[in-house]
């Protein structure tokens, strides 16, 4: 059921100072009774529980109820990256229903979420932005990065970063490559991250556009250690997704102080204002083009990444847990 190669990030050992207890497995109800039980024994006031598939809305819905079966004065309060999934199918809602009036209240990532959420309840929430991802390291200079992943020295370079299905709208970005604006420039793409899709359908537009040349594929589980390689061999991070609602690969970029180009999709240009941290476009390949062109025929990339730096302020960790309870 697992579309990727592998769903564990290697043997990185736990953060210092927690403990983990690994005991809940998404498709055994015996595991949501054990769970429910050790975390009553706890006898905790909050209970935080990350949502973001209906998949796996059974085993949370359940735990979520367990905890709260006889008046057991525990709060159970969701951090909802998103609540209707970006690819729909039959059953979503009622699952994820099932989830929600589970729990007391709720923390959102973008007001797109919140006005999903309310589509199912009117309980309290309160909306945070994604915080910037700080767990891949320090930046490195782009000229190392370049020759770590065998790049051109002085091409121009934009980044796909993440796996790879149909909303997030990768054909969009090739044919943008391949619009008059962009077909005889040094800009290049670089495609990091595996196929969740059939990759077959983007091989054959590559060889058809005639991009063999200008795109890089990497198109492998990329460990945590050399996502930084990546953001910084780029110049611009692009997001052509045809819905979204917010999105990690972001906040990536903001850690990496990277300018991007996003769609008007979900709550991507709340994050990505247009014109101070990068631009916000239509799906339409010719828009993206265009947006790609100026970037690079103005140089915007300094005054782009002026606006990213004062942007990143609002996505501190800080901020992100200041009245995060509601």
């Amino acid at each position: 059921m697992f579309p990727g190669a592998t769903q564990f990030a290697g043997a990185d050992p736990a953060p210092a100072g927690l403990h983990i207890v690994t005991l809940l497995n998404s498709i055994n109800p015996i595991s949501w009774w054990k769970t429910a039980r050790y975390i009553r024994a706890q006898k905790p006031d909050l209970v935080v529980i990350r949502y973001w598939l209906p998949f796996m809305a059974p085993c949370l819905g359940s735990v979520a109820r367990l905890l709260k079966r006889g008046n057991s004065g525990i709060t159970v309060q969701a951090i909802c990256d998103n609540v209707v999934p970006h690819e729909q199918r039959w059953g979503d809602r009622m699952l994820t229903a099932y989830f929600v009036n589970s729990c007391d209240r709720f923390v959102v990532m973008s007001q797109s979420v919140l006005a999903d959420l309310r589509t199912f309840t009117q309980a309290p929430a309160t909306v945070r932005f994604h915080p910037i991802y700080n767990i891949f390291g320090d930046a490195v200079p782009t000229a190392d990065a370049r020759r770590l992943l065998g790049l051109e020295a002085n091409a121009n370079y934009l980044l796909f970063f993440g796996f790879i299905r149909k909303y997030k709208g990768l054909d969009l970005l090739l044919e943008a490559l391949a619009d008059p604006q962009l077909a005889n420039s040094n800009v290049q793409l670089i495609i990091a991250g595996e196929f969740y899709d059939d990759p077959q359908p983007y091989l054959q537009l590559i060889q058809k556009l005639q991009l063999t040349h200008r795109v890089h594929l990497h198109t492998h589980y990329i460990p945590k250690e050399q996502v930084k390689n990546y953001f910084c061999a780029a110049n611009l991070v692009v997001q052509p997704y045809r819905n979204a609602t917010q999105s990690g690969v972001t906040q990536i970029a903001y850690h990496f102080n990277k300018p991007m180009l996003v769609t008007n999709v979900g709550g991507l240009p709340e994050m990505v204002p247009n014109g101070v941290a990068g631009y916000v476009t239509s799906t339409n390949p010719a828009d993206i083009a265009h947006a790609i062109a100026d970037f690079f025929t103005h140089n915007r990339n300094e005054e782009l990444t002026k606006g990213v730096l004062e942007m990143k302020k609002q996505f501190a960790w800080e901020a992100f847990v200041k009245d995060a309870t509601v």
